[in-house]
């Protein structure tokens, strides 16, 4: 049985290498183009069945009575595994099949769903989702793979912050669908992003490959041409992977600044998803239907700040993704300090604070993987990204549990407060990381 599994996620086989400069361009144009659209569409998926819990809390709380601490620990516990998975995941999946292990990711995330969708103890819900949590882990490392397989260092700002609209797109989507079907039952909520979630699985299955060799096409630096050396991969037996590992990604000091960074980022971007719901109901007056166009509003926001610092990072700084992280973070800070001072009434005023934050925070979440990707090189990036995304999830203790707790303790302002140090903190790590960029591999 295990035998079978390790050979079912093995990586695909590198087959003999096409000659004809013509079809490999051909081809190159082709299966980027298709990676890049499949990864996205998938990763949004795996959001379907991650973001969708924020609106079945109010449900649940009123059909069960279960606190805000309590739904706020269900939060943190997801975190805390999916950050543990991530990590750990981002080891396999450096030499995994990118096909068969984001689509069985997904499956099992799906059905956990619907079995939390059939619960109703306490005990159950816990259990459901942090199992939930260790298989959303399985999503982002494949495509960090696949990301670094197919497009070269110097593009990946564009590219890996086109890639991240998966993110905003799968948050925006859930969110208009979930704020609808809560209306009927939070069950529902559950439930119906999981049946997507699986007819997604199939896409995967029949979309995805694995490696450029594994198709007969050379290394992505030869193709792109330019003074890049083709960086190595890892592979199924590599013997000098954990050395290569040890020394590029946990001997790095600035994987360690970065990953800090991320704690403090995705703080205040999990905070403002899992909670936004339930403080627009309970401060503002706004009625939960309505709060799906706020967390539409912001995550369509995060595509274009995601879009725009990944120009900046690759256009305007070079590949030095950490500058543009940092000019985004102080604005998310105003932002947030602004929302937080003002506590205004207005619904345009709030809308376009909380807008802002979504467009500051968001291009910092996807160049995060870009400086990770760079300084550890293709061999190590799903492992390096796991150590930024490990970290990044920690933070599921304050924005899960810790503002859950903060808020039956106290009300909301000092939540807003706390976020918007935690803003200045990630801005402040990033300017620390000033210079990081590629890793020269040994």
């Amino acid at each position: 049985m295990i035998n079978a599994i390790i050979n079912f996620f093995r990586p695909a086989k590198p087959i003999p290498q096409i000659e004809d400069p013509k079809e490999v361009d051909s081809l190159y144009r082709y299966w980027r183009i298709r990676m890049m659209y499949a990864t996205l569409i998938g990763y949004a998926l795996f959001y379907f069945t991650r973001t969708n819990l924020a609106f079945a809390l109010p449900g649940i709380e009123r059909e069960l009575g279960i606190s805000k601490a309590n739904l706020g620990l269900f939060l943190t516990l997801h975190g805390l595994l999916y950050g543990v998975s991530k990590f750990a995941n981002g080891l396999l999946g450096d030499r995994a099949n990118v096909r068969y292990f984001m689509a069985a990711g997904l499956l099992l995330s799906a059905i956990m769903n619907i079995a939390f969708g059939l619960s109703s103890l306490s005990i159950a819900f816990g259990i459901f989702w942090l199992l939930n949590g260790w298989f959303q882990g399985m999503g982002f490392p494949p495509c960090a793979r696949a990301l670094t397989h197919w497009f070269s260092p110097k593009e990946r700002g564009v590219k890996f912050s086109i890639w991240n609209t998966s993110h905003s797109i799968g948050a925006m989507l859930v969110a208009l669908l979930c704020a609808w079907l809560a209306t009927y039952n939070w069950r529902l909520v559950l439930w119906v992003p999981a049946g997507l979630a699986i007819l997604g699985v199939v896409f995967l299955l029949n979309r995805l490959r694995d490696t450029p060799a594994s198709l007969g096409l050379p290394a992505v630096e030869v193709y792109t041409g330019g003074d890049e050396a083709p960086e190595e991969s890892a592979t199924e037996k590599d013997p000098g992977f954990r050395q290569f590992v040890i020394k590029n990604v946990f001997c790095n000091p600035m994987i360690w600044v970065i990953s800090i960074a991320n704690f403090f980022l995705y703080t205040v971007r999990y905070s403002i998803l899992n909670w936004l719901p339930t403080f627009l109901s309970e401060a503002r007056s706004v009625d939960i239907k309505h709060s799906g166009l706020f967390v539409f509003g912001v995550e369509f926001a995060g595509v274009a700040g995601m879009l725009t610092f990944g120009w900046l990072a690759d256009r305007v700084f070079h590949g030095r993704a950490a500058r543009a992280c940092f000019f985004s973070m102080i604005f998310c800070t105003l932002c947030m300090m602004y929302f937080w001072k003002l506590q205004s009434h207005s619904m345009l005023v709030n809308a376009a604070l909380l807008c802002g934050v979504g467009l500051f925070v968001y291009g910092p979440q996807a160049l995060v993987g870009v400086i990770a990707a760079n300084l550890a090189t293709r061999r190590a990036a799903a492992t390096a990204i796991g150590v930024t995304g490990f970290f990044g999830y920690m933070s599921g203790i304050i924005s899960g549990w810790g503002v859950g707790s903060l808020v039956k303790a106290n009300d909301w302002s000092p939540v807003f407060a706390m976020l918007t140090g935690c803003a200045a903190m990630a801005a402040l790590l990033f300017a620390v990381a000033w210079n990081a960029y590629r890793t020269t591999a040994q």
